[in-house]
């Protein structure tokens, strides 16, 4: 978007993580880009409004938080589409729901506290909407992060998401389930943060911001920053590529294709006997979908002759996205 200003586009560029959480942060970061305090929270705010950034704050990885999350497709008849994706959505363990171009056009991800959660939300997509419901939960993650390069002439591209080093998994109490819930859909737009959520807690602010970073350390945060629209943004290209490959390889191959610099997502998924032959799946994004091709044809390369099949699932409308809710 050439309309995004050179502030708007050094924010998105440098804090779509290690955004601070202590003190005041909006003016340490506005100092590093040049601007002031009340200027970046005015950028963030009008970024947000525009649909720029999906969201801005941190975010959780629902496995890490003990609870589960999964990707379910249905089939749903054209003259139902919009009856059923209004059922599918209305329910709160849907995050995240896409219309995609195969018989299976209806692909939802699916988040809970717990496992149970999900195989009762499961079966409730099935229950309001008569489908049979098919489960492909996560069985390897090879790589996971979709951080976006802007340039000044409207052009965007993908970069791998800077690695970390996690501590161990930590046991959340109380307070850091206060926390997560306030914190889920994004962090308050003031001047301090952790000020406004200790009210909201009822905890001493140094606290808030010592559970937020404990929890960045040990990946309940994946990250902390400006989550951008990639829409709305220019890459209108979005490619689920699904790929047979034989399973005792699909380890090794899914790790070569997860450290491509065109993927963002890549798992390795069950199939379906009789209805979805596919086991490797890896998102790419593109400004068109020859972009998206052009990317795929790059996975067929390096997979070669143990690819016996694959195909591309471009999204056409993006029909939920609200990021996971597990602590409300």
């Amino acid at each position: 978007m050439n309309a995004l200003d050179d502030l708007a586009r050094a924010f998105i560029n440098q804090f779509q993580g290690g955004f601070p959480v202590a003190g005041r942060p909006f003016s340490r970061v506005a100092a590093k880009l040049g601007t002031t305090e009340a200027t970046l929270l005015q950028t963030i705010e009008r970024l947000l409004a525009d649909g720029v950034l999906s969201r801005f704050g941190p975010l959780y990885d629902a496995v890490r938080l003990g609870g589960a999350v999964t990707l379910a497709a249905l089939a749903v008849p054209a003259g139902r589409y919009a009856a059923v994706a209004a059922a599918v959505n209305a329910l709160p363990g849907v995050a995240h729901n896409y219309r995609r171009e195969h018989a299976l056009n209806m692909w939802c991800v699916v988040a809970a506290a717990t496992p149970q959660g999900v195989a009762q939300t499961l079966a409730e997509i099935a229950r309001r909407t008569g489908l049979p419901v098919y489960d492909f939960p996560k069985q390897h993650e090879f790589y996971l992060g979709l951080w976006l390069r802007l340039a000044a002439d409207g052009s965007v591209d993908t970069l791998p998401v800077p690695g970390v080093t996690r501590a161990p998994a930590v046991p959340l109490d109380e307070l850091d389930h206060r926390i997560i819930a306030a914190t889920q859909a994004g962090l308050p737009l003031v001047p301090e943060p952790a000020q406004d959520l200790g009210n909201v807690v009822a905890a001493d602010p140094a606290v808030v911001v010592e559970r937020l970073e404990r929890l960045l350390g040990s990946g309940v945060i994946r990250r902390i920053g400006a989550v951008p629209n990639h829409y709305r943004l220019g890459l209108r290209g979005n490619g689920m590529t699904v790929w047979d490959v034989p399973d005792e390889l699909a380890l090794p191959l899914g790790e070569r294709v997860g450290a491509l610099d065109c993927v963002s997502h890549a798992y390795l998924r069950p199939r379906h006997a009789g209805v979805w032959p596919y086991n490797l799946f890896a998102m790419v994004h593109g400004r068109d979908r020859a972009a998206v091709l052009a990317r795929t044809e790059r996975i067929a390369v390096l997979l070669g002759a143990h690819c016996r099949d694959h195909a591309v699932l471009f999204s056409t409308e993006v029909l939920k996205k609200t990021g996971l809710r597990l602590a409300a």
